[in-house]
């Protein structure tokens, strides 16, 4: 009886000890990796911390709105569903004249901004920046891998955004990446990106930035460090990637407004949080009359917020809740 007590005692020695060295890695990790990180930025420097372009640069400088059209001077008649429209081999759908609508996923792809509210104005923009490439195969892949979570998918392109090292990524993150990414790609996801910025050097560079970009500039570092230490559930990340609350609205820019795509026909975007955008379109008959092909093909594209202080959502060519038993009217060549 001695013996199994002894025995006992010592079992929990080992896994008390066993337990009080996995505390004491998992913190001397946490130190290891901010040391690193300010070894890094002190050699690069603030300057070049601080000028180190943004993953997506896209903002509402990059609309182009000649040719817009404001809510009542283009009325939605008989819409149908855009995912009854011919699929394109390359992606998307070859339009047919007409009014068409589909409610897909969407994704937010601007961290430490207010979740998209009613009466925001969104307006179309091509993706841009170093890394328009990643995400654009991130989203035209996803459609290809139904199996992978639409949350996983945004937690990928948040890691991104913040300009988290690939060499940080582990578990379900590094296995999204892996399935959606060409090594090619993985290995052009490395470069650009950023470590984790330790305190002493955020609160240098949050004094040289404009407030409006303070917390992007936090939210991205807390990113950053929560995908270095790889503990962290989906609604903690969400938290830093969107602000409570509802950005104020710009009167100049409604709802609803169309802009006028460079492919010549008119778009929309009417988003339910960020994870749904009801997207709309009118296609001229003028337009087609030559036998042009044009394709819609979302994973380009971004709904831009007029208020900077909103989101960017990245668009897909995937319906969500789609009815195949409805027929589509239009006659398309």
């Amino acid at each position: 009886m001695k013996k199994l007590k002894l025995s006992h005692g010592i079992v929990i020695l080992i896994l008390c000890t066993g337990l009080q060295g996995y505390a004491q890695f998992s913190g001397w990790k946490e130190k290891a990796l901010q040391a690193g990180a300010a070894l890094g930025a002190k050699k690069m420097g603030l300057d070049q911390v601080l000028k180190k372009p943004e993953s997506i640069t896209t903002s509402f400088e990059d609309v182009d709105q000649t040719g817009s059209k404001l809510p009542d001077l283009l009325v939605v008649k008989n819409a149908q569903p855009l995912y009854l429209l011919p699929k394109a081999t390359e992606g998307g759908y070859v339009l047919c004249d007409g009014f068409y609508e589909m409610s897909a996923k969407s994704y937010c792809l601007k961290a430490g901004t207010f979740a998209p509210s009613q009466g925001d104005g969104y307006m179309y923009a091509p993706t841009l920046g170093p890394k328009q490439e990643i995400v654009t195969a991130i989203l035209k892949n996803g459609e290809k891998h139904p199996e992978i979570k639409q949350h996983n998918i945004q937690e990928l392109l948040w890691a991104i955004i913040a300009r988290a090292r690939f060499a940080d990524f582990s578990g379900q993150l590094k296995l999204t990446a892996v399935a959606l990414l060409s090594t090619a790609e993985l290995t052009h996801l490395e470069g650009g990106m950023l470590g984790v910025l330790p305190a002493s050097i955020m609160n240098q560079a949050k004094s040289k930035l404009p407030e409006a970009v303070q917390n992007v500039f936090e939210a991205e570092n807390n990113i950053r460090q929560m995908v270095a230490n790889g503990n962290y559930t989906y609604a903690e990340m969400e938290k830093y990637a969107i602000i409570a609350g509802m950005a104020p609205v710009r009167t100049d820019i409604p709802s609803g407004i169309w802009t006028l795509h460079p492919d010549g026909y008119y778009i929309r975007y009417f988003p339910s949080g960020y994870a749904i955008t009801k997207v709309q379109l009118y296609v001229p008959k003028t337009l087609l009359v030559t036998g042009k092909r044009i394709v819609y093909n979302a994973t380009n594209d971004i709904a831009c917020p007029a208020n900077i202080g909103s989101q960017r959502l990245a668009q897909t060519n995937e319906p969500l809740n789609p009815d195949y038993t409805i027929k589509l009217k239009s006659t398309c060549k």
